[in-house]
């Protein structure tokens, strides 16, 4: 009787020496999070160059919109992240101008830690099939750039490894060009340089590098490399550098046959745009996630 007692007693000693250690850990990893504060939210920039491509991720989830000198800003918060979206406007100029007033909010209290380039992007290989995710290895432009010295960049290594263990495929190089390309036969031409194109990231990532975050690419295939477009959107931008539904409707009122196959791109970029809204809840999440580990285990090293 005496040895059964004992045993309890030991068992009951076991159990409150871990509550006690249990209470602690978690005591310990609150004070840090106290010392921190906003500290530990990570800020992060998701840029689209269109309303539509943002669409399908906006029906996800709240922002808030938010008014900066004109810039079309949404606001949310994902994990421990604060995320703002930009829209920059289509093509390279748009998105460098975009970028540059938007860093420029940089300061003790606003600046951002992570900068996503995403949104839709063409095929110009026949690997990637329309609603592939990509995240290539490195960006190349049309030309070289007289502040880099150069027509390459590379995105940052840990933040696309991270989209690669999501499911996104490499893709290793994407090209940033200053037209839209419509003809399969002008993606062909451009195959040998890389595996993917679009107008923006060169830039969207060269601008936010330096101004000191990092930078990804996560976008979405909207159109086959052996795929015409329907239309030439490069003429239905407007000023602003979006597409104006007025001048779509000229493209169409001067080839009517081309209607069913713009329905076709239409659906297949809409569902695109949806794949790539749920890989970024998810990507978000997990890089939410990630980061708030690291700064909680670096503040409690200290």
């Amino acid at each position: 009787m005496k040895r059964e007692v004992k045993e309890v007693n030991e068992v009951n000693e076991v159990k409150e020496v871990k509550e006690v250690k249990e209470v602690k850990e978690v005591k310990e990893v609150k004070e840090v999070k106290d010392r921190t504060g906003e500290g530990l939210r990570m800020k992060v920039l998701v840029t689209f160059a269109v309303e539509a491509e943002f669409a399908a991720w906006r029906r996800l989830r709240t922002f808030n919109l938010i008014d900066y000198q004109g810039l079309k800003l949404r606001r949310t918060t994902v994990g421990t992240a604060e995320v703002t979206v930009l829209i920059t406007g289509v093509g390279a100029q748009a998105a460098a101008q975009a970028m540059d007033l938007m860093m420029r909010m940089a300061d003790k209290d606003q600046y951002f830690d992570v900068c996503v380039s995403s949104g839709l992007a063409g095929s110009l290989c026949e690997t990637l099939s329309v609603g592939d995710i990509i995240a290539p290895k490195e960006l190349i432009a049309e030309m070289v750039h007289a502040d880099l010295g150069s027509d390459r960049i590379a995105v940052n290594g840990e933040l696309r490894q991270l989209a690669l263990q999501q499911g996104a495929k490499s893709a290793d190089c994407l090209l940033t060009t200053d037209q839209i390309l419509v003809k399969a036969s002008q993606k062909k031409s451009c195959a040998s340089r890389a595996q993917s194109v679009d107008m923006e990231s060169f830039e969207i990532v060269k601008e936010a590098m330096a101004w000191g975050a990092r930078g990804v690419v996560i976008r979405a295939v909207s159109d086959a490399a052996t795929e015409d477009l329907p239309i030439n959107f490069n003429l239905t931008l407007s000023e602003k550098k979006e597409v104006s539904l007025a001048k779509v409707l000229m493209q169409l009122a001067k080839n009517p046959l081309a209607l069913p196959s713009l329905i076709r791109f239409g659906r297949q970029s809409k569902r695109a745009g949806t794949l790539l809204a749920e890989f970024l809840e998810s990507y978000l999440q997990d890089l939410a996630d990630l980061e708030s580990s690291k700064r909680v285990s670096e503040v409690a090293a200290r």
